[in-house]
């Protein structure tokens, strides 16, 4: 995996912030766009700019070819049995959320539980609050280590026989925990329950394959994989999406209308209601063509180097406090004694420096973590260690800022 090439892809890499290279580290928020990325974008709007399935000018079968191509691409990427499991959606925020109005309010009742943990990001969260409060049913958590990662023995003792959605992240945003999604799966199917996992920050990163997982629904969000904002995915197993009924009614997702009711347009278009986010599908179907020609395999050894070098660096600085587990995915989140993160996020800024601080949609567990807010480095395909020492570099120099108060 040559990281140098990698890197001369993304333009915005070449970019000096407050006099210096840019050094971004904040991926896991957002990631960096490809120049075959950004060229696919424009090529559309450039050369097949029309709206999608209805036309049948030359434009229209242009733009249908390739919105649906990148489906097939994305069916590929997950290994998904068929393209009818491949919704494109906004992103992993309404991939969940349509599973939480659609799937849980139509199958929850009184009594019934959903199991989450403490680690999820807010779009894993509220929308099971939500369907909770509408439906009565339970929301239950199964607790963290120590360490910030779960025990699959916590887990069979939290999901019972009344339990009937889990929902649980693949990889933590704030920790960096890689969740055993697979033994949750079955945990959950022993119990006739469905999975919900939310690969926001587990897509980009790793390979995926839905059929060994054996989860029942999977989200993610195609910005944060080299792909445009504003794209997302909701894989869902057939039989599944089948029996739900679409949560957006209008134009395109029809089959036949009359004055007093309608029929829909079968799988996967009966969640697509109204124009799609068309340049943004192709631009998603694109990054995954780039991430495949690197390799997933290859992405996530480098990352795995990278979290390990961070980590070992990062420790060498007094007053830091490192949080989640020693095996991780590629982010360091920390905090330096006395100072805020805001602040140690604006003197890296200063320094050219690119993490993310704030609370990262993730309120329980900083409560959990007894903070506020946290510092978070993330990396992706094309970090390299040199990123890193100028971030070991602007914390030495964070502290020397703050020095007053170590």
């Amino acid at each position: 995996m040559d990281v140098q090439a990698i890197r001369q892809e993304f333009p915005i890499l070449h970019e000096e912030i407050n006099g210096h290279p840019l050094v971004y580290l904040d991926s896991s928020a957002t990631s960096q766009k490809p120049r075959t990325v950004i060229e696919a974008v424009d090529t559309y709007y450039k050369k097949a700019n029309s709206n999608v399935h209805r036309g049948v000018h030359t434009l229209g079968s242009r733009a249908t070819e390739q919105y649906e191509g990148a489906r097939e691409k994305v069916r590929n990427f997950l290994n998904a049995r068929s393209t009818a499991e491949i919704i494109f959606t906004r992103g992993t925020t309404t991939s969940i959320n349509t599973v939480a109005y659609s799937y849980a309010r139509a199958n929850l009742k009184q009594g019934d539980e959903i199991v989450i943990t403490p680690m999820e990001h807010h779009s894993n969260l509220i929308p099971w609050q939500q369907a909770a409060k509408a439906t009565g049913a339970t929301l239950k958590y199964i607790p963290l280590q120590d360490d910030g990662t779960i025990s699959l023995e916590d887990a069979r003792a939290i999901v019972t026989e009344n339990t009937k959605i889990v929902a649980i992240t693949h990889v933590s945003n704030v920790l960096g925990t890689v969740n055993p999604v697979e033994e949750m799966a079955k945990i959950a199917h022993e119990h006739n329950a469905v999975i919900v996992v939310d690969g926001a920050q587990g897509a980009p990163h790793m390979k995926v394959d839905v059929k060994d997982m054996d989860c029942d629904f999977y989200a993610f969000s195609g910005h944060k994989m080299c792909g445009p904002t504003g794209i997302g995915v909701l894989y869902g197993k057939k039989e599944l999406l089948e029996d739900m009924e679409p949560v957006e009614f209008g134009g395109e997702m029809i089959d036949f209308v009359d004055l007093y009711d309608a029929t829909w347009k079968e799988l996967p278009w009966k969640f697509e209601g109204g124009t799609p986010i068309i340049a943004g599908a192709i631009g998603l179907g694109a990054a995954i063509d780039f991430l495949n020609e690197v390799g997933m395999d290859n992405i996530l050894a480098h990352e795995q180097r990278l979290a390990d070098y961070a980590m070992e660096k990062i420790r060498t600085i007094d007053g830091i406090t490192v949080y989640g587990p020693e095996k991780r995915a590629a982010l360091v989140t920390f905090n330096f004694d006395d100072v805020h993160p805001h602040d140690a996020a604006t003197v890296l800024d200063a320094e050219g420096i690119a993490v993310r601080a704030g609370h990262h949609c993730a309120q329980p567990l900083m409560k959990w973590l007894d903070v506020s807010a946290t510092a978070r480095a993330s990396f992706y395909l094309y970090n390299t260690e040199e990123d890193i020492d100028r971030l070991v570099d602007g914390l030495l120099k964070t502290k020397e800022y703050f020095g007053d108060v170590f």
